[in-house]
């Protein structure tokens, strides 16, 4: 029997620890070979693209994920999960929240890995839905003491505050201005659509982890280089997928390339993370082919649990 999900129902199931656990688990089966992930495809459409993903978990399952890009933070989604051995589809999810549980998921296993383990300030610029899903992540893996928000919209900051009070029990402030957000936190969230940047790296103090969610590319991108020059640690969950970016991905370019590592070799201890507590990291979400299809699956494990 096909399981279908739609929003309501991954919410109800996938708490952060869950998600952030198979996202650690993904990126470590990424990096030994056992989740095959290629770059994404794209098919043009008018005043947009449909973007297609895909995994094959070896000897256990494959699937697909489609979405579009009319200009929107992160459109509704088509995941689907097959069972490798006999090709029949185990479990379809529909709409926002697969997809942005993953990609928070992925930024709190990045939290969890790179930053200091004494970090418990977070600073974050945006207010939606990716916004929202970092933070309550990161809030998993770290016991936060403090978030302070900005954005654009006086009222969607306020409302993300108070949302991070009632949801998360965390203490929540808007700011008017991007560097009030980030300077002297230990964790920074870039979660916006913005193709300039929002953050100035000077407002960094030294040990802060960052997370960057939004553009990252040559042409739109929500930091500069400067970020990038003050970076200890430059991270990434999929090199070849940032790589394969169109127009290329800043950190993938030179002369940041050469530095560029991959988490899933620092989850595997092959490769080195942060080693002095004054390091500035950051880490460049790509979000790895096959993740949402990895997500999927664990969420058809939970549900069977809870039944």
């Amino acid at each position: 029997m096909t399981l279908l999900y739609a929003d309501p129902e991954v919410a109800a199931a996938l708490d952060a620890a869950t998600t952030v656990a198979a996202m650690r688990a993904a990126l470590l089966a990424a990096y030994e070979g056992r989740l095959i992930a290629p770059p994404r495809a794209a098919a043009p459409l008018d005043g947009g693209r449909m973007v297609l993903t895909a995994g094959h978990l070896v000897g256990e399952w494959y699937g697909f994920r489609s979405y579009d890009t009319f200009g929107h933070e992160q459109g509704e989604q088509l995941v689907v999960l097959h069972d490798a051995r006999t090709g029949a589809v185990r479990a379809v999810a529909v709409g926002e929240e697969l997809g942005s549980r993953r990609t928070g998921g992925l930024g709190g296993l990045a939290v969890d890995a790179l930053a200091r383990p004494d970090a418990a300030t977070l600073g974050v610029i945006g207010s939606g839905r990716q916004a929202w899903t970092q933070v309550w992540a990161a809030a998993a893996v770290r016991p936060l003491r403090e978030v302070v928000v900005h954005s654009r919209s006086a009222a969607r900051r306020d409302a993300f505050a108070a949302r991070v009070r009632a949801e998360l029990g965390v203490p929540a402030r808007a700011v008017a201005t991007p560097g009030a957000a980030v300077a002297g936190r230990d964790l920074v969230v870039l979660a916006t659509t913005s193709p300039t940047p929002v953050l100035c790296a000077a407002d960094l103090s030294p040990g802060t982890h960052v997370n960057a969610v939004g553009f990252k590319q040559l042409d739109r991108s929500e930091f500069g280089t400067d970020l990038l020059d003050t970076a200890d640690l430059l991270v990434t969950d999929s090199p070849a997928q940032a790589a394969d970016y169109q127009p290329p991905m800043l950190a993938a370019t030179p002369p940041y390339a050469e530095r560029l590592r991959d988490l899933g070799g620092i989850l595997a201890g092959a490769v080195p993370g942060r080693t002095t507590a004054d390091q500035v990291s950051v880490f460049c979400s790509t979000g790895l082919a096959g993740t949402e299809v990895f997500l999927l699956d664990a969420l058809t494990r939970v549900g069977v649990a809870a039944r």
